[in-house]
């Protein structure tokens, strides 16, 4: 007759439910569903939706007087004396500091996230569109459809993306629509390889032979045959360009020819802050921490949507 020991240990073998601490369930969970990444990625939108219920402030008001306010936690006595003496409370005041115009940093980085999120958005959706279109009819059709769309694409990727946009900035000027065109073509381009690579292994398939025997049209071959078969590939690829699409319109802002100030984007405040980096950091480290924040969330959620979605991909335990 075994020991209760061992029909303890055979038990928890059978069910690894059993007897688990609530540090390994919560190293389980953590593990296996994207919870930090979900948080970031739902206060981002939260905010971004309800910016102005949010905000202390309105990101446009100015207080020269309040020139590199620090934050709350690490303001000096010379500044907590001059909150007293204009009658306001210094902790409710700058919580994250003001910037070198005495605008509230805290206000401009969830009003930033309003605009970062609306441009990422639209976008996404024009890249989304647009290269899944071509890489249905590239993959598809082939022969010579295949090669004009596949050297368009080698001659796009071939461009370098921050020049084009410093000549269309210098052409055109600074716009939000020039911005989101610029986005677009930048979000287009590996829906096109990815999607065409699918079609070209899904059109051999059997159930698309004998859509054509019996007289299917092209289009609904590509509608209801081949289309929801590279659905999750556009999914997990959609999800990883948002992080890039971020990145993008941030390092557009911070080089001066992306959103057009006073409206708030985290990488102009990066930019506006780089000559205090010795004496007011706060004004491009909190933007900075929320570029850096939402980018690594996303591409984590990339990463375990892949895996759910992929069969091939899942990590067998």
């Amino acid at each position: 007759m075994d020991s209760i020991s061992d029909i303890k240990a055979q038990s928890t073998e059978i069910n690894p439910n059993i007897r688990r601490s609530p540090l390994k369930l919560a190293w389980k969970i953590f593990r296996e569903w994207p919870v930090l990444p979900g948080i970031v990625m739902g206060a981002l939108v939260i905010t971004a939706i309800f910016a102005p219920f949010f905000a202390p402030a309105e990101f446009r008001t100015q207080s020269l007087a309040d020139k590199n306010h620090p934050p709350v936690w690490f303001s000096d006595a010379e500044a907590t004396e001059r909150d007293i003496v204009k009658g306001r409370d210094p902790a409710g005041l700058y919580r994250l500091g003001a910037d070198a115009f005495g605008r509230d940093i805290l206000t401009r980085v969830i009003f930033g996230a309003r605009v970062s999120l609306q441009m990422v958005l639209i976008a996404l959706t024009s890249g989304v569109i647009i290269g899944t279109g071509l890489g249905l009819a590239a993959g598809y059709w082939g022969g010579w459809v295949d090669e004009l769309i596949s050297r368009i694409v080698d001659f796009w990727l071939a461009l370098p993306f921050i020049m084009v946009a410093m000549v269309v900035a210098i052409v055109w000027g600074q716009s939000f629509t020039i911005i989101l065109i610029l986005l677009a073509l930048l979000a287009w381009s590996p829906f096109v390889r990815n999607v065409r690579a699918e079609v070209m292994t899904l059109k051999q398939r059997d159930y698309v032979s004998m859509a054509r025997v019996y007289g299917a049209s092209d289009w609904r071959i590509l509608m209801r045959h081949l289309l929801p078969g590279v659905t999750n590939t556009v999914v997990v690829l959609a999800t990883l360009r948002v992080g890039s699409l971020i990145l993008a319109e941030a390092s557009l802002s911070f080089l001066g020819i992306g959103i057009p100030p006073p409206t708030p984007a985290w990488g102009l405040m990066v930019a506006d802050g780089r000559q205090w980096l010795s004496t007011a950091w706060w004004i491009s480290f909190f933007p900075g921490l929320a570029i850096f924040l939402v980018v690594m969330s996303l591409n984590f959620f990339g990463d375990w949507l892949r895996d759910k979605l992929d069969p091939r991909l899942r990590q067998i335990e």
